[in-house]
């Protein structure tokens, strides 16, 4: 076999590779021979078809089969030989000419890049640090009991907190557009749920009052036509109603899954919950700040075939997600994260490579039966998991992808950065 290799642009490479057509030949014979000791064709007994026959009928079909898994083993031979790492599957151009006995082949592909990890001895990670106290506790069961908050009418002017039922019209200069009226909506003042303007301009208001309101469009509006626009809206409100919170009492905690209404209990789980998210928030951060420092120090000639396909991946969860397998994807959405997370990927693969880290079977355990806690049969979904390799291997990224953050938090200073459990949950829901 010869095979040489011209380098294209960038990461791309060309191997031309010559099939020694004995053994092409030899390969061939082999397989007409065993045919021919089944093969069934009208005028002859079975076994008995001769060769000059047997290469007539069959010798095209038996040539294409050789010749494809010759190209497939030699090509593996000589990425080995020439000590290249594909990014991606080839483009394969046949040169066959079988008057000639020539047998050969191009195959063009992009390879990985030949990546130095950089030094990180003297830098800096700032590293996340939270407690939970006997406040933030308080703080989450009050948000949980204005998830079984009640609403009373009330004859009094609407106020932040209260839940308004109103009509409104919305017009873009002078003209009506689509959303932009309804009846019966209600809305929570100080929610946040309208655009900037609306809620606060209904404080104050009794049921039956009219209120104009001139405001305008936020530039990141959803709506690209509205984006940015005055809008005036009138606004009727038909009713005002105030909320009434349950009681921390067995009652709600059996609305939380509580099943004996016990509340030092559904405290006990309210906390455990809190620990559970702070530590994932906590994790996540302290990550995402190793991967920021991994991007900064490294400059990597990404192949465009692993760009494509993070995009095209990307793309697909997209529609996925909204359910749509034909929405248009606007052309350059996902360019820049999809060459973040190659650029990423090369990286922690070369860590992992160089560092020989291999994925700790007892951080996937504890990860999978940490993931199952959440459930009301933790053992179906751990057995889940554990039923296919497929589904265990997400698993096993996210803990390789975990040993290599240790790793690097090895490697450098770590300095604990103080929050509140507030500033590092924000607004995510515990419960």
């Amino acid at each position: 076999m010869q095979v040489s290799v011209e380098a294209g642009e960038g990461l791309e490479r060309r191997m031309k590779i010559d099939l020694p057509p004995e053994e092409v030949a030899v390969e061939v014979e082999k397989r007409l021979h065993k045919l021919g000791r089944s093969a069934r064709l009208p005028g002859f007994r079975p076994g008995k078809v001769p060769m000059k026959v047997l290469r007539q009928r069959f010798g095209d079909a038996v040539h294409q089969e050789v010749f494809g898994e010759m190209v497939e083993s030699s090509f593996s031979e000589a990425l080995a030989r020439e000590s290249l790492r594909p990014a991606g599957m080839p483009r394969i151009e046949p040169e066959v000419d079988a008057d000639e006995r020539r047998f050969g082949f191009t195959a063009t592909f992009e390879v990985l890049p030949q990546l130095e990890l950089a030094p990180l001895a003297g830098r800096v990670i700032k590293s996340p640090k939270a407690e939970i106290t006997d406040d933030d506790l308080e703080a989450v069961i009050q948000r949980l009991r204005r998830q079984r908050a009640t609403w009373k009418p009330v004859e009094r002017p609407g106020a932040m907190g209260d839940r308004l039922t109103i009509s409104f019209e919305g017009t873009v200069a002078g003209e009506s557009f689509e959303g932009g009226s309804g009846s019966g909506a209600q809305i929570e003042l100080g929610a946040g749920r309208m655009i900037p303007g609306f809620e606060e301009g209904l404080v104050g208001a009794l049921p039956g009052d009219q209120r104009p309101l001139d405001l305008v469009f936020p530039d990141d509006y959803r709506v690209e036509q509205l984006a940015g626009q005055p809008v005036h809206f009138d606004v009727t409100v038909e009713a005002v109603a105030e909320s009434e919170l349950p009681a921390v009492d067995a009652d709600l905690a059996r609305s939380f899954g509580v099943g004996d209404g016990d509340v030092a209990r559904f405290r006990e789980d309210v906390h455990k919950n809190m620990e559970r998210e702070l530590k994932q928030r906590l994790d996540a951060r302290r990550k995402e700040a190793v991967m920021e420092l991994l991007l900064e120090t490294h400059d990597v000639e990404l192949p465009q075939v692993l760009v494509q396909q993070e995009i095209q991946s990307m793309s697909e969860q997209m529609r996925d997600s909204l359910r749509s397998k034909d929405l248009p994807v606007p052309e350059g959405l996902f360019d820049e994260a999809a060459r973040r997370r190659v650029s990423l990927g090369l990286i922690i693969g070369e860590i992992v490579r160089q560092q020989g880290i291999r994925v700790d079977p007892q951080r996937v355990r504890a990860a999978v039966e940490e993931m199952a806690s959440t459930y009301d049969h933790p053992q179906a979904v751990i057995d889940y998991y554990y039923a296919d390799r497929k589904r265990l291997s997400g698993i096993e990224s996210l803990v390789l992808e975990g040993q290599v953050v240790d790793w690097v938090l090895g490697q450098v200073t770590v300095e604990d950065q103080p929050f509140s459990f507030a500033e590092v949950t924000e607004s995510a829901s515990v419960a």
